[in-house]
C-alpha cells in the first residue's frame, strides 16, 4: 500500500502545482503590476479569480484596512528572477538547513533499514534537493553581492549613501561568513557512515561548493575594503573642500597671503624641496679649455677589482645569511622571554614598556608583529593560556582605519 500512497500524493501535489502556477501565469500582467505598485488592484481581477489566487496562497490581505497584496514569498521570487535588489531579501538560515538535512539522512537510513527501498530513493531524492538549496542560497546572496557592488554603489547621491551601501553589504558578507562556518564537515562525515551516496552528497559536492564561495565572498569583501578606503579618502577630501566653501561664504572678501614673500611660510604652504643650484663649466670659452684639461687630468681613476677567488663571494653571501639569521633568531629569543615574563608576572605586560625597559634596540614595528607572529604559532592549548589585547587608534579624523598602537599580554584566567 505504501508505494500507491505514494504515487496518489505525488500526483495531487502535481496536479495541484501546475494549477497553481497556471494562475500565475494566466495573471502575470495584473500580479507584476502589483508588484511595483505594492498593492493589488481588485478591479483588474474577477470575484472568482481573487478568491483561487487567494486560496492558491498567491495573494493575502494584510489586514482588513488594508488592500490584497502579494505573499512575501511571491514577491521575493519575483525580485529574485529580475533581480531587483531594492526588494530581495537573502535567507541564509543554515542552521533550519541542517536540521532538515539531518532530519532527512536519519529518514533515508530508516527506510533502508526497513527495506522500503521506493521511500529510500524519495528521501534521498529530497535530501540532495536540500543540499543544493543550502549552496543555492549563498550563490545567490553572492550574486546580491556583486549586483550591489556594481549598481547600488554606482548609482547613489552622496558619499555618505556609498558608505551606507558599503557597510550594509559587509554586514550581509559577515552574517554569510557566519552562516559558513555553522558548516561542519566532521559531523557531516559521521552522518554519511559509510554510506557511498550521502559522502559524495554531504562531504564531495557540498565542500567543494561551499569552498568556492568561501573564496568568492573573500573577493568580494576585498573588494568592499578597497571601496571603503576610497570613498574615505574622497570623503576626507570633499569634507576640506566644502568647509573652505563655507569659510569664502562667509568671507567674501578673503584674499590669500602673498606667503612666498613672507619671511615665516605657515606649514601647510611650505611643501615644497629646497632648489639645489647646478654649476656648468663654459666649454665655449676657450681661456679656460687648459683649465679643464687640468681638472680632467687630476680625477682618480676606478681600477677594476677582478676576484680570483669565486668562493670568496660565496663566503660573503653565507656570512650575510647567517648574520641575518642569527639576528632573527635574537629577535626570536627576546618574544619568548617577553612570554616568560608574562608567565613570571602573571598580570598584564605592554610589549613596548617591556621593549624600553629592557633597552632593547629592535623597531617598535617589527617587535609588535614578531609578539603577534610568536602568538599565532603557538598550539591550541598554548594559546589558550595567554590573551591578547590590541590597542588601536583611527589613522585620522577623517580615515577609520585603526593601527595598532601596543600589544599587552596577560595569563588567562583558568
Amino acid at each position: 500500500m505504501a508505494p500507491l500512497d505514494s504515487a496518489n500524493t505525488a500526483s495531487n501535489l502535481f496536479s495541484i502545482g501546475a494549477e497553481r502556477l497556471a494562475l500565475l501565469g494566466k495573471h502575470h500582467k495584473q500580479l507584476m503590476q502589483g508588484y511595483l505598485d505594492g498593492f493589488i488592484d481588485e478591479s483588474a481581477f474577477s470575484e472568482g479569480a481573487l478568491k483561487k489566487l487567494i486560496a492558491a496562497r498567491i495573494l493575502w490581505r494584510p489586514d482588513e484596512q488594508q488592500p490584497l497584496a502579494l505573499r512575501p514569498l511571491v514577491s521575493e521570487l519575483i525580485a529574485s528572477m529580475v533581480a531587483d535588489e531594492n526588494r530581495r531579501q537573502i535567507n541564509a538560515d543554515v542552521a533550519e538547513k541542517l536540521e532538515q538535512i539531518r532530519n532527512r539522512v536519519q529518514a533515508y537510513r530508516d527506510a533502508q533499514y526497513k527495506g522500503d527501498y521506493s521511500v529510500a530513493e524519495l528521501q534521498l531524492q529530497r535530501l540532495t534537493e536540500h543540499v543544493h538549496d543550502l549552496s543555492g542560497q549563498f550563490e545567490e546572496a553572492i550574486d546580491s553581492l556583486w549586483h550591489r557592488l556594481n549598481s547600488d554603489f554606482g548609482f547613489v547621491s552622496s558619499l555618505d549613501d556609498k558608505i551606507r551601501e558599503n557597510e550594509r553589504a559587509q554586514k550581509q558578507l559577515r552574517r554569510l561568513l557566519d552562516g559558513l562556518d555553522l558548516l561542519d564537515f566532521t559531523e557531516l562525515i559521521e552522518l554519511s557512515e559509510g554510506n557511498n551516496h550521502l559522502r559524495k552528497l554531504l562531504v564531495s559536492q557540498l565542500q567543494s561548493q561551499l569552498s568556492s564561495h568561501h573564496s568568492s565572498l573573500l573577493e568580494v569583501q576585498k573588494r568592499l575594503v578597497e571601496l571603503l578606503a576610497k570613498f574615505r579618502q574622497q570623503q576626507s577630501r570633499s569634507l576640506l573642500i566644502a568647509n573652505m566653501a563655507a569659510f569664502l561664504r562667509q568671507h567674501p572678501k578673503y584674499q590669500p597671503a602673498d606667503y612666498p614673500n613672507r619671511s615665516e611660510v605657515p606649514t601647510l604652504f611650505n611643501q615644497a624641496a629646497s632648489i639645489k643650484p647646478h654649476a656648468a663649466i663654459a666649454l665655449d670659452n676657450a681661456s679656460e679649455r687648459q683649465t679643464l684639461a687640468e681638472l680632467v687630468r687630476a680625477l682618480p681613476r676606478h681600477t677594476p677589482v677582478t676576484l680570483l677567488d669565486t668562493q670568496s663571494a660565496n663566503f660573503s653571501a653565507l656570512l650575510q645569511d647567517e648574520e641575518i639569521a642569527a639576528r632573527q633568531q635574537a629577535l626570536k629569543t627576546d618574544v619568548e622571554n617577553f612570554y616568560l615574563r608574562v608567565i613570571d608576572q602573571g598580570g598584564k605586560l605592554s610589549a613596548l614598556s617591556y621593549l624600553e625597559q629592557q633597552a632593547l634596540t629592535w623597531d617598535s614595528e617589527i617587535w609588535l608583529y614578531q609578539i603577534i607572529a610568536e602568538y599565532q604559532a603557538l598550539p591550541v592549548d598554548e594559546k589558550a593560556m595567554f590573551a591578547m589585547l590590541r590597542e588601536e587608534a583611527p589613522a585620522s579624523d577623517f580615515n577609520s582605519l585603526l593601527l595598532i598602537r601596543d600589544i599587552s599580554i596577560s595569563l588567562q584566567a583558568a
